[in-house]
């Protein structure tokens, strides 16, 4: 009910809001819920949730969400707590920064890339330190020699 004092708990799980395949939406969305966009959206988009592009959508928007799956046409940038999909009919021109990045096979990503792992190691997936892979490998070869090259 619209002006309910009653508080109401919001699964991010669920999809809350759909924008259709007929409409057009102009200006900022944010929403605790996860959102499915079928249409064409201009303006940045927060979401607690997930965000899904359908196939047939056009989006013009920096988006910030949980997870994001891009099945249509996005320009902008995309910041995830935790994955971007790319499907095969996905176009994604502009920048992320995500924990996890997946593209299918036939999917178009154009700009640069940045992995969060501020998400990853909260998870408990290691130490949390940063090495390249020749320290990595060097740091190896040493421990293999202190041990007595076992």
């Amino acid at each position: 009910m619209l002006g309910s004092s009653k508080t109401k708990r919001i699964d991010t799980k669920t999809t809350d809001t759909l924008i259709g395949g007929s409409t057009i939406c102009e200006g900022k969305i944010m929403s605790e819920a996860s959102l499915r966009i079928e249409g064409q959206m201009n303006g940045d988009i927060e979401c607690a949730g997930d965000i899904t592009i359908g196939e047939n959508a056009v989006v013009q928007s920096n988006i910030q969400a949980r997870d994001v799956i891009v099945a249509g046409k996005v320009k902008g940038n995309i910041h995830t707590k935790g994955k971007l999909i790319v499907t095969s009919s996905g176009v994604l021109v502009g920048n992320i920064d995500v924990r996890s990045f997946i593209i299918q096979e036939g999917g178009i990503f154009q700009g640069s890339s940045a992995m969060n792992l501020a998400a990853v190691s909260d998870k408990g997936g290691g130490n949390g330190k940063v090495i390249d892979a020749k320290a990595h490998k060097q740091q190896k070869n040493e421990q293999q020699a202190a041990s007595g090259g076992n």
